[in-house]
């Protein structure tokens, strides 16, 4: 048997590898432990939220399918932070835990040229350090072109529950036992990584009456450039809000060595931005309560998620805890949280297009790469599939950039930065948050999508007269005068009056003044598509800080049109530092852009390096 591609594991990066593989036409394989754990969600049931969201946008601009498989399942959809600025907009949603997967696999079995076939991969088939395909657990072999590794939580996975330690990967499954230690000796760093998720409580046995009502948005909204709502807004499932207390931050004081974190059982380092409660309340000590969420799992059962509280605590532990909370005093756990420990590989050993650098045509994607999330895991699957793809058609690899991507600043940190924990996508660390925004990001990338083969014509017309009414709108604004013997219209709009003429454009500067104002007004055709005006109001309420980011954006792309030969050998140049020298040998980078973001690489060295690189280019 023998495939162009194989993936491993039917996470949400290996749905999104695989969906772009199989796309773009290349005869693919799904490799996973069990068919009915594919695009499941072990722990949260939401998509998208700060950060978060913005990918969800970016992999669907760029042809993926995590965004229109959302808008199919949800149960609520809610627009975040829209009190600030758009820079951190976000969408999230409340996912149905049943339909998610449901809906994704259906999408999976219904395309051409990929194939699904649960078994376990033991091992890898490599030769002259070049992938050649896979070894199954029972010891049959596939053979392919390229193979995708995105397995998740499983690599040698432990449940951890107080001091009790149990192979196994999330709801128990069997764990990948020998795939972790095999990679190790074709020459991979292994590295054990821990995460964690909260209780699960049954829906009737808590007192809403007492809690605080989150509701989803009353405007419609999707998550994908190509589909229409497919939800109604009254028929969304509410969340709800609560919150620990003094006596919930006692119990766990009380009781903290009997946590398997801090009983010293745990051998992973856990997410820094995503700790369990225990770690909370050592941590912030000054604070008096922490906001948890009751989220709904699914319309098909009842179970709660109890986002926030996540723990490793007892069983015991974990019901004086849950009975602590108000409007949970007599709540009943369906499930009990735990911590997960697994094997990941060092992203400093992969390469910007997620291919290995020491195995050829070995891909990585997801949490093996460290991160934590399903968002950032869709995003690196959907890369990695298309440049697998790429690699096979001997094309060069699609690396995003800083300033295109919030995909591009992801990837960008794990192979130059690497990460000791898992790695979760944050606002803060895009240093061009206002370039890279929930409303633009089909603008951004939809021109890759369909560069690559994932954007087909139609999708992309529709894209490009999206563009064109853009840019009919702001001329039309840049023409239009207002003159200051309109004082009802300057009234009815609540602004200061005009001393000379002043145009449309012009006039949407001013903080007070809405887009959807003008158009109430008879100044904007009616007929204007919401997306097309919340794009224009942005570039024009923005236009300086839009422009001063793109000018310290030009700066970064001149240092990443600077290129680094891969064969550079760095202990000939004289003058870098010995930790500079060593991160520049560990890492490789592309660029000087990259190589200027290592730690450890100072200013000077940068400086020496580009010395460098402009007298090795005229030699060579």
């Amino acid at each position: 048997m023998e495939f162009e591609a194989i993936v491993v594991g039917g996470g949400h990066a290996g749905c999104e590898a695989s969906l772009a593989l199989a796309r773009l036409n290349h005869k693919t394989l799904l490799v996973t432990g069990n068919i009915k754990n594919i695009a499941d969600m072990p722990c949260n049931p939401s998509v998208g939220g700060p950060a978060k969201g913005i990918l969800v946008r970016e992999i669907d601009a760029l042809g993926g399918e995590m965004g229109i498989n959302t808008d199919k399942s949800h149960l609520q959809l809610k627009m975040l932070n829209t009190k600030k600025g758009p820079a951190v907009w976000a969408l999230r949603a409340q996912a149905d835990k049943i339909t998610y997967p449901k809906e994704m696999l259906k999408t999976l079995r219904s395309t051409k040229n990929l194939e699904i076939k649960e078994a376990i991969v033991d091992d890898l088939i490599v030769s002259d350090n070049k992938v050649l395909g896979v070894k199954l657990e029972n010891g049959e072999e596939i053979k392919s072109k390229v193979v995708i590794l995105t397995t998740g939580t499983y690599l040698k996975a432990d449940i951890l529950v107080g001091d009790k330690r149990t192979p196994g990967g999330p709801h128990g499954e069997k764990e990948a036992k020998n795939l972790s230690d095999n990679l190790r000796k074709l020459g991979l760093t292994i590295q054990r990584l821990k995460t964690g998720t909260p209780q699960r409580i049954a829906k009737n046995s808590i007192d809403y009456s007492v809690l605080e009502r989150e509701d989803g948005d009353n405007v419609l909204r999707t998550f994908s450039f190509d589909i229409e709502p497919l939800y109604k807004i009254e028929e969304q499932v509410p969340c709800y809000l609560t919150y620990t207390n003094l006596e919930t931050h006692k119990i766990i004081m009380e009781n903290l060595e009997k946590s398997s974190m801090y009983g010293g059982y745990v051998r992973g380092i856990g997410p820094r931005y995503c700790p369990s409660i225990e770690d909370k309340v050592v941590r912030f000590k000054d604070k008096e309560r922490h906001q948890l969420f009751l989220e709904p799992e699914s319309k098909y059962y009842d179970d709660i998620y109890l986002q926030g509280f996540s723990t490793s605590m007892p069983h015991d532990i974990q019901e004086k805890m849950v009975h602590s909370l108000k409007g949970l005093e007599h709540a009943k756990i369906l499930k009990y949280a735990y911590a997960i420990e697994y094997d990941a590989i060092n992203p400093l050993e992969m390469q910007a297009s997620l291919e290995n650098k020491k195995i050829e045509n070995l891909f990585t994607a997801g949490q093996i790469n460290g991160t934590s999330g399903y968002e950032e895991a869709a995003a690196q699957g959907l890369m990695a599939g298309i440049n697998a793809s790429l690699k096979m058609r001997g094309k060069e690899p699609l690396i995003l950039k800083r300033n295109e991507a919030y995909i591009g600043v992801l990837i960008d940190d794990l192979v130059t930065k690497g990460t000791k924990e898992p790695y979760r996508m944050l606002t803060s660390r895009a240093e061009y948050r206002l370039l890279l925004r929930h409303d633009n990001a089909d603008i951004r990338l939809r021109e890759y999508g369909h560069k690559v083969g994932l954007i087909d014509d139609v999708r992309y017309k529709k894209f490009q007269e999206k563009l064109k009414k853009i840019s009919e709108l702001t001329a039309k604004l840049k023409e239009i005068k207002i003159l200051p013997t309109e004082k009802d219209l300057l009234e009815k709009l609540n602004t200061s009056p005009i001393l000379d003429g002043i145009t449309l454009y012009d006039l949407l500067k001013r903080p007070e003044i809405s887009i959807n104002k003008l158009m109430e007004l008879g100044k904007i055709d009616k007929e204007e598509q919401e997306d097309v005006l919340e794009q224009v109001s942005i570039s024009i309420k923005y236009q300086g800080y839009i422009a001063k980011e793109m000018k310290e954006a030009l700066k970064l792309s001149e240092l990443e049109d600077i290129k680094i030969p891969n064969d550079i050998d760095y202990t000939k140049i004289l003058n870098i530092a010995s930790e500079g020298r060593q991160k520049l040998d560990q890492v490789r980078p592309r660029t000087l852009g990259q190589a200027s973001r290592i730690s450890g690489v100072n200013p000077s060295d940068i400086a020496v390096l580009s010395v460098y690189l402009k007298r090795y280019k005229n030699e060579h």
